[in-house]
């Protein structure tokens, strides 16, 4: 009896909260779908009615949608496929007793925490500057000329970029799923003569399976939204122009806020496309 009245004054007192996010949720999200229907110009004539789905048809009729999709999943993938790789390295090298690992964990973890305008300022002015960057100098001491990074490698440049926020995560995800693997398997391999690859490729990896798939579902869920990195490095052009930043230049730039938010529910259906395929993944991981 007092389990039940235990559960049901729970349920009470967890009320409130789950009422704050379901309307923090929902309310934007109806607004989006509202204003998808509708021609709303705010500074060319305001709310000039129902146009069904007019504004759909034009969004994904546009040059720019497919191409934006494809920048997407291209920057996506990219840093996706670096930080799992470079993450598992890093997370063997930081599981290894060395003098200040505590320090250079903490070294290691804190890009993660800048914020991504600061963190895209920093590397378009600091490295990437073909004049005074770091990467400019150290062409020139190679005696080759300077990349032309966001204009003649832009793709990659915001890879590295969005890698370089998101590793601290993948690394710090996938150390402590090493530091639960149990070190008699390892040691009872070497000792039937398992080389290190072996080790590495039979014992370790499936044992970090879960954890990467975690990593890849929080990572591509936060990387489909990628804005600011883009916005203060080189503002959609060079063939950067993601769909987040596409919704962007038609609800700011063109003043269509219609046709931006139709090409929200394009963001979301995508997202949720992803999501359900990558939760899909992470359930037969976490069941095996």
């Amino acid at each position: 009896m007092s389990t039940q009245q235990s559960r049901s004054a729970a349920k009470v007192m967890l009320a409130p909260a789950v009422v704050l996010l379901m309307a923090w949720m929902l309310v934007p999200l109806s607004m989006t779908l509202y204003f998808s229907f509708k021609k709303y110009l705010p500074l060319r004539g305001g709310d000039l009615g129902w146009v069904g789905f007019d504004n759909y048809t034009r969004f994904v009729s546009s040059s720019s949608f497919w191409p934006a999709i494809g920048t997407t999943l291209l920057i996506v993938g990219g840093v996706l496929f670096i930080t799992v790789t470079l993450g598992i390295l890093f997370s063997l090298l930081l599981n290894q007793p060395f003098w200040g690992q505590g320090i250079v964990r903490i070294m290691f973890i804190a890009p993660f925490f800048v914020m991504p305008t600061v963190s895209g300022l920093v590397w378009k002015n600091m490295f990437m500057d073909p004049v005074n960057g770091f990467f400019a100098h150290l062409s020139r001491a190679f005696g080759s000329e300077p990349i032309q990074w966001l204009s003649q490698e832009s793709i990659l440049s915001l890879t590295i970029i969005l890698s370089w926020q998101w590793l601290p995560f993948a690394t710090l995800i996938l150390l402590t799923a090493i530091q639960s693997l149990d070190s008699e398997q390892i040691e009872a391999a070497e000792m039937d003569g398992a080389r290190l690859l072996g080790r590495f490729w039979f014992i370790i990896i499936p044992h970090l399976a879960r954890a990467i798939t975690i990593v890849i579902l929080i990572q591509t869920i936060f990387l489909l939204a990628i804005f600011a990195e883009i916005f203060v490095t080189t503002a959609g052009a060079f063939g950067t122009k993601t769909l987040t930043y596409l919704i962007f230049q038609r609800v700011l730039e063109s003043q269509n806020v219609g046709l931006g938010s139709a090409g929200g529910v394009y963001a979301i259906i995508l997202a949720n496309i992803i999501a359900i395929f990558l939760m899909r993944i992470v359930g037969k991981n976490l069941s095996d």
